[in-house]
């Protein structure tokens, strides 16, 4: 985990900011099936805040009832104040919101499509407004390209961009980085992470554990319609009280009492030449293998720790990994 998010961890407290959308006892049925279990949730100023978990857990079905596109059968809906229930149309001139999949006008570029959208929300449609935008998303070198020639990657950030013709006070994402390859996701990482910098809220929905640890303040874990979890990534983490495990590739043969006997150690096995050592404080435990290594002339190949994450948290809360 990086300091960023250990310090995310230690400060974050949304009693300390204004609450900008608060949702009471929200649900949604579809017949026999509960979409959407009486949830609770409350979202600060400037937060990332995340949705996490499996597909059909009810993500989605929550964000667009927040941001007024599906009505829920009862609860309580507050964005900035305003009864998202009752005054939809209010509420939708605040926010700005990229859709889990984005239908583009194929054949109309870049540079059009941001000027089209934003005459529909009449917002601001001068070339410097689309430049701003086209900047802030990185697709400058694209602004003449039709929607129909650009990657995966950038039909995203395009979508982004979309979303925020109406300098809304809260962006709602939904699963922005589903399909994306390892380096257009952590380029859309950096996109939302400048979204915060410039002071928007932003609420993302993800069934990617190291992208709600890298980008949220806080996260809520939900499955079948109910959120079972919420709290910094750091502390959902940490309250599972759950040791690491540290690995190497080590010669055969070794006493493994050895490796038992070091500070902090619950247990050590070797199965053929992959040493695994569990241990409650990995810090002291691998500074007392280093110097075991040193001192018996031992080679530690392929080094490294395993620390818990949220994809433990959501196995410890239900059973089950949260990607299945």
């Amino acid at each position: 985990m990086t300091s960023t998010q250990a310090q995310r961890g230690a400060t974050s407290d949304t009693t300390a900011i204004r609450a900008v959308i608060q949702v009471v006892q929200l649900h949604k049925r579809y017949g026999d099936f509960t979409a959407v279990d009486h949830i609770d949730l409350e979202v600060g100023d400037d937060e990332i805040f995340g949705i996490l978990g499996p597909n059909g857990a009810g993500k989605t079905t929550t964000l667009e009832m927040i941001e007024g596109l599906r009505e829920p059968d009862g609860g309580m809906i507050e964005v900035n104040g305003i009864d998202a229930i009752r005054e939809p149309n209010r509420v939708k001139h605040l926010i700005g919101v990229q859709l889990q999949t984005t239908s583009l006008f194929d054949h109309l570029t870049v540079r059009e499509l941001i000027a089209l959208f934003a005459a529909l929300y009449d917002a601001d449609t001068s070339s410097e407004r689309i430049d701003q935008l086209l900047a802030l998303v990185s697709l400058e070198e694209k602004s003449d390209a039709r929607a129909n020639q650009l990657s995966g990657g950038q039909q995203q950030r395009l979508s982004i961009a979309l979303a925020l013709v109406n300098d809304p006070e809260i962006v709602f994402l939904d699963e922005p980085t589903t399909g994306l390859d390892p380096q257009a996701r952590r380029n859309l990482w950096d996109v939302i992470s400048g979204l915060r910098a410039a002071g928007k809220t932003i609420v993302l929905t993800t069934h990617y554990m190291e992208e709600a640890e890298v980008l949220c303040d806080r996260v809520a874990i939900m499955d079948t319609g109910r959120i079972i979890a919420c709290d910094t990534p750091l502390r959902l983490i940490q309250s599972l009280e759950q040791e690491a495990t540290i690995r190497a590739r080590v010669a055969r043969g070794l006493d493994l009492d050895q490796f038992r006997e070091l500070p902090g150690v619950i247990d050590a096995e070797i199965a053929e030449d992959q040493l695994s050592i569990r241990t409650h404080d990995v810090q002291t435990s691998l500074t007392a293998l280093l110097a075991l290594a040193t001192e018996i002339d031992l080679r530690l190949d392929n080094l490294a720790t395993t620390n818990a994450n949220l994809e433990d948290v959501f196995l410890n809360l239900t059973g089950r990994s949260l990607r299945e």
